[in-house]
């Protein structure tokens, strides 16, 4: 009975056990058969992916949003421009814009991308800047990819088959509505396996797992669109699953739209001169110069020989397409470096798909006895007319400096739709008129022939160039800016020229400035205070203010403002000016004005030097005398302790003047050339050579200061006593620095940078200046002596002339004057120191504006990233608060002289030339300045060597009623310049011949 039991008890053990594995073995099988299921079906995935990619929404509404979507860094979010977004907003709050609509994310779509999952929406495969005028015209268009199908079905079925077999073959098969896109599982397996296979065998060759939907994840999105860890291919994976699922459980239509994309943006390698070629289009045209369109006609009866195309043809747009998708793999190296290797493959290939049955055996043969025919230069690019170069480089340059980004080349290609200020119909109406200036026909009907116009030169150089602004609520805003330079560059901004007598308007509005604030000063003083005010003689801006305010009952701003422009000057160019540092004179443009006495506002009007030199003198003196702050009225004295320190800084500034063009004469030079070049500079003396030679190389024995100073004396018969006499005396220990420039006739500072050079050849200019510091200040210790009173007067003079030039350019900076210096010199007044005829305008408009600067704007909206994720909405802010820069009675006073200049100055050919349909002529006045640019050298005294004209302009800086203003310019430069002589007369007509082009501008 005992063993039976036992028997019972190990049975009833065991069953449990079986049973287990039974359901262990069940659950597997039944988890087999539902993953094998799935594997076929998708239909796990189908439901739980479409569900998930059902959340990934965003809506657009008003104003900023909290949670704005980041980007990932890949090269598709680079070129669109939305991984810059967070930069963008930032500096277009900074420029007066604020954010009038954004995209709010889903909470899913924003935790998928916090994950670090690409954002899942339908993506745009075309996009690039478009630029729309205030009326919402397209100024500018430009779509990246350019070459493109605009969809499925445009594609030929046979170029679809060759990139399936190579990619993703079972990709489109009808029988599998459900498919992941993002998974091929054979092909994972297989990558999978030989990944493994390889930690094992390192030389075993692993392919990549990848889907056309995985690769676009990674080409668009990844960073540098390559997979750098298992973790990215993990998130291409998963975002292409998503994205395939965007519209629903059947991914069909998905599917076709993975081959459209991937084909419309595959990454091909750049070119120099062209830049990114992305997708098969644009691959075709850059590589081989191929269009789409016509390879597309090609590939659609690859067989038939009854269109027109022979089998050749045919032959060569198959090796064409393969060979881009091949590229594909390794761009650069294929496409660029290898392009041998990209043949061989392109070979291996048409033997496969002629074994597959995709290509004809016929098709394939012919393929193989062709080259691949590379272009030899860059694909040009679109072609543009100057007309709309114009309308649109102006607003593309400004979008550069307002989203920080570099290059044009960038900016086109960014998903990103402006809206600028320009009057499209205005501004191709205007340019159309300037760019037939360079008809000889066109310049004879409208008059342009004649004195002071064109006739001497080739009108066909001449450069002309128009800007007009209006003044609106919000800000001037930009309505035509157009010239007629066959190039990129803006003449009305990019360029620093001299304009003339258009620098007499600023020199005015200094003088006014000045004028206003000693009313300010004394106004409110009584006449027997004003009569006790201590005035340095020479500030005579001053005297005359006291002076008007002691003899005046009404004290008040606008009349004495309009007092001082009736002050009087003479128009003599007879007297020398030192100023600059030297002596310098002056003259008249028309020599009839050379024996007048002249009203300030007159020689406005009539545009005289002469008066405007002088009241820049008085400017200059009333900064260095006024009994208030200007340093000169303490300095008189001998024993003024300040003089040394004004006499120090002149010896150093003049000191690094010739440093600086020594060490240009000696920068780069050998030992033996540095000694060569300086006894070259020396006259042929004996006794000088010695010096040099001796100052520079006193390491020289006898035998070898002789061979030297000899081979540079070739007429002179020196005797060995001589030449040891020489040597003896030269000896550069017993001089100072000062004493070897005198005896060899060389500036001292120019031994000292040969030699320091000659000791130390890389030394930069920087060190130089330096270690030269003290030297500079020993080399003029002459002007330190009492004796040299006159001497020192003088370069006092010139020191305190270079401060109040930098007070007078802080004004000009005040009005929009747009560069860091000013020459200080009288010259200024008349143009010496440049403009430009964008500032010019700007000018204007603050008189305009009666002394209010204006924001000026040229954008006025911007739309970033529209139908996705990223859109965003920018528009100008709130009307910022009117910054104040001159008097509001300057201003008026301004504005009433220049239209003097209309009615009966320089600018008269001008007047009434705008007139309503009603009649009513509409206000016109403005500065003209004609400015010609030499290149002179001067002698003792001032006396002119020599002239080269090295360029000549003329311009119009005019306000036209209460609305608008802006600047007219012609410009020439070249070796023939000296020949024109047109001044600005030639603006002038050339604004009277585009009123019929502005006037509408008027009635908006």
């Amino acid at each position: 009975m005992c063993p039976v039991k036992r028997i019972k008890t190990k049975t009833r053990r065991i069953w449990p056990i079986v049973l287990l594995f039974l359901l262990v073995v069940g659950l597997c099988v039944w988890g087999g058969v539902l993953a094998l299921d799935e594997i076929n079906t998708y239909k796990g995935q189908a439901r739980i992916l479409s569900q998930m990619a059902s959340r990934m929404q965003f809506e657009l509404a008003d104003g900023p949003s909290s949670r704005p979507l980041s980007a990932p860094a890949g090269p598709y979010d680079m070129r669109f421009g939305y991984t810059r977004l967070p930069d963008i907003k930032s500096r277009m709050e900074k420029s007066g814009y604020v954010i009038s609509r954004e995209v709010r994310p889903s909470d899913s779509m924003l935790k998928w991308s916090q994950w670090g999952g690409f954002p899942i929406f339908h993506e745009k495969t075309v996009s690039g800047l478009t630029l729309l005028d205030r009326m919402g015209e397209e100024i500018y268009a430009r779509k990246y990819p350019r070459n493109t199908f605009s969809s499925f079905s445009e594609i030929p079925p046979v170029l679809v088959e060759m990139l399936l077999f190579i990619e993703n073959r079972d990709l489109l098969d009808p029988q599998k509505p459900l498919m992941n896109p993002a998974v091929a599982w054979e092909r994972l397996a297989k990558a999978l396996f030989d990944n493994a296979l390889q930690l094992i065998v390192p030389s075993h060759s692993a392919a990549g797992g990848s889907t056309l939907a995985t690769q676009t994840e990674k080409f668009r999105h990844s960073p540098e669109g390559v997979t750098h860890t298992a973790r990215d291919k993990l998130y291409q994976m998963a975002s292409a699953s998503l994205r395939g699922y965007l519209d629903g459980e059947n991914t069909l239509q998905a599917r076709k739209n993975i081959v459209l994309n991937y084909i419309n943006s595959i990454p091909l390698a750049a070119q120099p001169d062209y830049g990114e070629v992305n997708g098969l289009g644009d691959g075709l045209w850059a590589w081989f110069g191929a269009d789409l369109n016509r390879v597309a006609t090609l590939f659609r009866d690859l067989d038939a020989t009854s269109n027109g195309y022979s089998i050749n043809k045919k032959a060569l747009a198959v090796k064409q397409v393969l060979s881009l998708f091949l590229a594909h793999r390794r761009p650069s190296h294929y496409l660029i470096g290898k392009r041998d290797d990209l043949e061989a493959l392109c070979e291996t290939y048409l033997d496969l798909l002629s074994s597959q049955g995709i290509l004809s055996k016929a098709i394939c043969s012919s393929a193989y006895g062709q080259s691949l025919p590379w272009r030899s230069s860059p694909p040009p690019s679109p072609a543009m007319t100057q007309v709309e170069k114009k309308a649109s480089n102006t607003n593309r340059i400004q979008l550069l400096s307002l989203l920080g980004v570099k290059k044009l080349y960038e900016l086109d290609r960014m998903d990103l739709t402006a809206k600028s200020t320009l009057d499209l119909t205005v501004q191709t109406a205007v340019s159309e008129e300037i760019m037939r200036l360079h008809d000889p026909a066109y310049l004879t009907e409208k008059g342009l022939y004649g004195y002071r116009l064109l006739g001497k030169g080739d009108p066909k150089k001449i450069t002309y160039g128009f800007t007009l602004y209006e003044k609106t609520p919000r800000g001037n805003v930009l309505r035509v800016q157009t010239d007629n330079y066959d190039q990129a560059l803006n003449i009305n901004e990019g360029v620093k020229m001299e304009l003339g007598s258009t620098a007499k308007l600023r020199t005015l509005v200094t003088y006014l400035e000045i004028v206003s604030t000693l009313f300010d000063r004394y106004s409110q003083m009584a006449r027997y205070d004003l009569l006790a005010v201590e005035i340095p003689p020479r500030d005579t801006l001053t005297a005359w203010a006291i002076s008007y305010l002691i003899g005046t009952q009404e004290r008040n701003r606008l009349h004495m403002l309009n007092a001082a422009m009736q002050r009087t000057y003479s128009a003599s160019p007879a007297e020398g000016f030192f100023t600059g540092g030297g002596l310098h004179s002056f003259e008249n443009f028309n020599p009839q004005d050379n024996y007048r006495t002249v009203t300030v506002i007159e020689g406005l009007r009539y545009s005289i030097n002469m008066v405007f030199i002088r009241l820049m003198r008085d400017i200059v003196r009333y900064y260095i005398y006024n009994p208030v702050n200007g340093p000169g009225a303490h300095l008189r004295d001998p024993l003024n302790p300040q003089r040394r320190a004004y006499l120090e800084k002149f010896a150093d500034l003049e000191g690094t003047k010739f440093v600086r063009m020594f060490y240009r004469k000696y920068a780069g030079k050998s030992q033996s050339q540095i000694l060569s070049t300086a006894l070259q500079s020396v006259s042929p003396v004996p006794a000088r050579l010695a010096y040099v030679c001796r100052f520079l190389a006193p390491e020289m024995e006898l035998d070898e200061f002789a061979e030297e100073v000899k081979a540079h004396l070739p007429k002179f018969t020196l005797t060995d006593d001589l030449v040891q006499k020489l040597y003896w005396q030269s000896d550069p220990d017993r001089f100072t620095l000062s004493d070897r420039g005198y005896l060899s006739r060389m500036h001292p500072l120019e031994l000292w940078v040969a030699d320091f050079l000659r000791n130390k050849r890389e030394a930069s200019l920087q060190e130089i200046l330096t270690e030269n510091a003290s030297v500079r200040q020993e080399v003029y210790k002459w002007l330190f002596r009492s004796s040299q009173k006159r001497a020192q007067d003088q370069r006092i003079y010139t020191m305190l002339e270079i401060e109040a030039f930098v007070q007078i350019h802080q004004a000009w900076k005040q009005v929009g004057y747009p560069f860091g210096s000013l020459v200080p010199s009288l010259a200024t007044a008349i143009g010496s120191s440049g403009d430009r005829p964008a500032a010019l305008a700007e000018l204007m408009g603050v008189i305009v504006n009666r002394g209010i600067r204006m924001p000026l704007y040229r954008i006025e909206t911007l739309v970033f990233a529209a139908g996705t994720p990223y859109e965003v909405h920018f528009e100008r802010g709130a009307p910022v608060a009117p910054e104040k820069i001159l008097e509001p009675d300057i201003a008026d006073v301004l504005k009433d002289a220049l239209s003097q200049v209309v009615e009966s100055g320089t600018a008269q050919r001008a007047f009434r030339s705008f007139v309503d349909p009603d009649g009513t002529v509409i206000p016109l006045g403005g500065k003209t300045g004609t400015g010609d640019n030499r290149y002179e050298k001067f002698g003792r005294g001032g006396n002119i060597i020599s002239s080269k004209v090295l360029n000549r302009s003329s311009t119009f800086v005019f306000f036209l009623g209460d609305r608008f203003f802006g600047v007219v310019l012609a410009y020439v430069d070249g070796p023939n310049v000296a020949a024109y002589d047109f001044t600005s007369a030639l603006p002038v007509t050339l604004l009277k011949i585009l009123v019929p082009r502005i006037m509408p501008l008027f009635h908006l």
